[in-house]
């Protein structure tokens, strides 16, 4: 079986290239960095260093590597049985055009067996999003073409994967935890995944679940964490105000997500307390730093602040920890994080109700109101 996976960074490489690998899959990487993609057909395959209790070192063999804008590429993706992507959001759109060659490739070629593209992005339905960028670039015939034999699904992601410096710069140190569900009603024809990947019909409720309790907590411990002067997440997490909100700000989200998607409280409750004990695994050594950077992008309205704010409102309750949470990310200030710096800026000139209302777009007073009342409080 032959994959194709955009990014060959260390999402890619420690998460969904090796569990691709692992599974019997030849896995080629595309990526846009020359280096990356030369190292990696130099070497042929990398480790992955999963570190926590029960450590373990998987070695991912008989991988290559292609550019991703070129004609090797395109041919691969005429190839492959399952394309998949790690690259951010904001790399989607350059991404999507190669996409759209590969799929006329495919046309043309006459390979009608179906074909799945899985966007494996922390984001709202990043597939489908990926979908209709794809769909700019192809014409009516190749559209109708597209509809028919390519399936684009949608899916939720999780496994930590810090920065960390190894001694190979292609192994990657991941957590021992990772989950990956896939919205089994988007696939075409029938689909190998890895044995740990899950095919669900409710992908929503898996998407808002992560987004919402693990990401959201993550960049609060994150955030106030810095306000405190912790480099490490599992530091954050240990001090007893910060676990404090934290649990908080898991609550209140987890309320949200078991009205909003039907879910089990008491699966809910145990899925937060296994985020906290993932937190305080010291061994990933996983900086506050990286967690908390582009604080303005993690405030706007669809994500991990605002958005399960305005899904409680939207629900009639209030809020407070989230309130706090989203305080200390307009609060937090690095010099290594220009939107960091942004922030402040913007409060200099238009005041921390009003960055609330431009950058999270909440107009709520009362919310408003609670979110600057913390913004003065925390720390």
């Amino acid at each position: 079986m032959e994959s194709l996976h955009f990014g060959a960074g260390k999402i890619g490489r420690g998460f969904i290239g090796a569990l691709l690998a692992g599974s019997g899959f030849r896995v080629t990487f595309a990526d846009a960095q020359r280096g990356v993609v030369e190292a990696i057909n130099r070497s042929g395959g990398y480790c992955v260093y999963a570190v926590g209790e029960q450590s373990s070192v998987l070695q991912v063999e008989g991988v290559s590597a292609v550019l991703a804008d070129s004609e090797q590429c395109i041919e691969r993706f005429v190839e492959a049985d399952l394309v998949t992507t790690a690259v951010s959001m904001g790399a989607l759109p350059a991404v999507a055009p190669i996409v759209a060659r590969g799929i006329a490739a495919r046309c043309h070629a006459g390979v009608d067996r179906p074909l799945n593209i899985i966007c494996c992005e922390n984001g709202i339905r990043a597939t489908s999003l990926f979908k209709t960028m794809v769909a700019e670039y192809l014409d009516d015939s190749l559209r109708r073409w597209s509809d028919e034999h390519i399936g684009f699904a949608d899916c939720c992601v999780d496994r930590i994967v810090p920065i960390v410096t190894l001694g190979n710069p292609l192994d990657v140190a991941v957590e021992p935890h990772y989950e990956w569900c896939v919205d089994a009603t988007a696939i075409k024809g029938e689909i190998t995944l890895p044995a740990d990947a899950h095919l669900v019909k409710d992908i929503d409720a898996y998407i808002y679940r992560k987004l919402f309790t693990l990401n959201t907590a993550h960049c609060a411990t994150a955030y106030l964490g810095a306000l405190k002067g912790y480099e490490y997440i599992h530091e954050a997490v240990a001090d007893a105000d910060i676990r404090q909100i934290i649990e908080g700000v898991m609550a209140e989200c987890s309320r949200m997500v078991v009205e909003l998607y039907h879910l089990s409280a008491e699966e809910q409750s145990a899925y937060c307390q296994q985020i906290l004990n993932r937190f305080a695994n010291f061994r990933l050594g996983d900086t506050v730093s990286r967690v908390a950077r582009d604080p303005m992008r993690k405030l706007s309205p669809q994500l991990y602040f605002s958005r399960p704010i305005t899904l409680m409102l939207q629900l009639d309750h209030r809020v407070h920890y989230l309130a706090t949470a989203a305080a200390a990310a307009l609060k937090y200030r690095s010099d290594n994080d220009p939107q960091s710096l942004q922030i402040g800026q913007m409060i200099d000139k238009m005041g921390v109700a009003g960055c609330v209302e431009k950058i999270c777009e909440i107009d709520d007073v009362a919310t408003v109101g609670e979110i600057v009342k913390q913004y003065h409080a925390i720390f």
